[in-house]
């Protein structure tokens, strides 16, 4: 089978950015400077841009400049540059205040009915009760003087992940909502996707997060899923109407020419995908340093800005970090997530696609329904034409040959598929569109049987040990709900037999951590019942928004029975 690939003739858009603001520029200089005086062990950069001033950004850093520096490395000692943050900086948490949100109450009426064990029962009460804990606003002073703060303002409150993610994120927010539908906290819900609509308007896209340094790229697309679940349980119209616009600008940012990419087969038939872009080339404000560290293998200024956009798009995944964008799993320099055509992204898009096409249903706009519907059946077609391996009986992501974006056709060839098993290999199962073909589901199930992903206590991401925390042994709360709910969806009775199983398996982790630690966890380590996972550039997390929505939207679909033990 020969496929040709083209991208936009002159790839011109290639060298995309969007500007950072001077806040963010003096706030990176201010976290690098604080490297060098408190050193690497417990630093956190990101806490650094996260500060807010209290004064004027002109006279902060007059104050910064005439700071007393000693070596050649220009090094602020320990006491100065404390006294200096101390004075000129409000704490990295003060411009989101803790807000009580209106449709939270402590045991919902018709709360999680299937849940007849009382141990499980208490305990998802408790998690239930994290949605306060997480729930936020914009401060009245961002609002009245954004010039100070990298906060972005945002109309509503917020559900925030936890710990260091201090604001909204995109796609976290898709499975927060999933679990707020779960504790009937509908105005809560809304008020997330009001916001990511205030995103779209503003901005053209929903951002990777509601900070000015996540202003030049996005997240995996899910505002239409989640607009499209709270539908299902509220029959909100208005929603629906004041969403759709937003949807449809979301949609074309997505198939622009930053993002779009055309394949040709051997029939001569066109296929368009899209694969993630970041319109940014230079170190990430959030990790300055680590990021110009890795760059500094490559030479020439192209290939560094190059490396960076490919960095960032790996952010924009939300697989930030994973072997699934290197082109040598063990060199994190090998990074080139823009050369990639992924198989969830164009599972998100196609999603995505229907959803317009049921929206616009009803609201009774035939002709956005027959183009979404269109559109949709040649993204699925696009989306098995290009990932699907026969052999492996999955959709495998598709690298573009040599990493050259910019040239005008390529021979599609089999060995540039990424046969290494990764969760999201198994994501176009979440659609229900892959379900009409039965004998496919059930070839797809055997092979996700055999993969070596599931392990004792969930799916793993990946099958490579790299250190990166999108990879073994970590597993992740999303992954384990799109599967789970793939093979529920199938309508098959041996994959809801699978599906229930992961997800008692997932419950029981989250459940013995949370005995153990106090605390829902960013990640968990699929090997180990109760361990939370580890790896990555950071600490591990704690909260956690998405964790939580999923142990609620298992617990609601499966329930609990009162005979079947909760320990590992």
């Amino acid at each position: 089978m020969s496929l040709t690939t083209s991208l936009s003739p002159n790839c011109s858009g290639t060298d995309t950015v969007v500007a950072t603001t001077p806040l963010v520029t003096f706030l990176v200089r201010v976290q690098e400077t604080a490297l060098g005086t408190f050193g690497e062990e417990d630093f956190d950069p990101k806490l650094y841009v996260d500060l807010s001033l209290k004064f004027n950004l002109s006279k902060t850093q007059k104050a910064f400049d005439e700071l007393p520096r000693s070596g050649e490395n220009g090094t602020v000692s320990v006491e100065d540059l404390k006294v200096f943050i101390a004075t000129y900086f409000d704490d990295a948490a003060d411009d989101l205040v803790y807000y009580d949100p209106v449709d939270f109450v402590p045991e919902p009426e018709g709360f999680l009915p299937k849940v007849k064990n009382p141990e499980v029962r208490s305990w998802a009460l408790e998690v239930h009760a994290l949605w306060k804990n997480l729930s936020r606003k914009v401060s009245d002073g961002v609002l009245e003087h954004s010039e100070l703060h990298t906060l972005l303002p945002l109309p509503e409150a917020v559900v925030v992940p936890g710990s260091r993610f201090r604001e909204v994120y995109y796609w976290d927010s898709y499975w927060v909502i999933r679990g707020l539908l779960a504790s009937k906290m509908y105005e809560t819900a809304k008020a997330i996707v009001t916001n990511l609509i205030f995103h779209v308007d503003t901005y053209g896209y929903v951002l990777n997060g509601g900070r000015a340094y996540y202003t030049n790229r996005s997240q995996p697309p899910l505002l239409s899923a989640m607009v499209y679940e709270i539908y299902n349980r509220t029959c909100d119209v208005e929603l629906v109407r004041k969403a759709l616009p937003a949807l449809l600008k979301e949609h074309a940012f997505w198939n622009s020419e930053i993002h779009k990419v055309t394949i040709q087969d051997a029939q001569g038939c066109n296929h368009n995908l899209s694969r993630y872009y970041a319109m940014w080339n230079k170190p990430r404000p959030e990790r300055s340093r680590k990021d110009k560290e890795a760059a500094s293998k490559f030479l020439g200024n192209s290939e560094k800005q190059q490396f960076y956009r490919d960095v960032a798009s790996a952010a924009e995944s939300g697989w930030d970090f994973s072997t699934r964008w290197m082109r040598n799993t063990s060199e994190f320099s090998t990074m080139s997530t823009t050369s990639i055509l992924p198989v969830d992204l164009n599972v998100y898009i196609l999603k995505m696609e229907l959803d317009i096409a049921f929206f616009a249903n009803v609201l009774g706009n035939k002709s956005t329904v027959e183009s979404f519907l269109e559109a949709a059946e040649a993204r699925k077609n696009a989306i098995n034409s290009v990932f699907w391996n026969d052999e492996m009986g999955q959709w495998l992501d598709y690298r573009l040959t040599n990493g050259t974006i910019c040239k005008e056709s390529e021979t599609w060839q089999a060995c540039n598929q990424n046969q290494n098993a990764y969760a999201s290999n198994f994501i176009p199962l979440w659609i229900d569109l892959f379900h009409a073909d039965a004998a496919l589901v059930e070839n797809v199930m055997r092979s996700f049987q055999s993969s070596g992903l599931v392990h004792a206590a969930g799916i793993a991401t990946s099958l490579i040990n790299s250190g990166h925390q999108w990879d073994f042994p970590n597993g992740w709360a999303p992954l384990q709900h799109m599967i789970v709910e793939g093979l529920l969806r199938s309508g098959l009775k041996e994959a809801r037999s699978l599906a229930e199983d992961i997800a008692v398996r997932w419950i029981k982790t989250n459940y013995v951590g949370y005995k153990k630690t106090g605390a829902m966890h960013e990640k968990y380590n699929v090997q180990k019942c109760g361990e939370f996972g580890g790896g990555g550039f950071y600490k591990p997390q704690t909260g956690f928004g998405w964790s939580n929505g999923v142990v609620l939207t298992f617990l609601e679909e499966f329930g609990w029975p009162e005979d079947l033990s909760i320990g590992c």
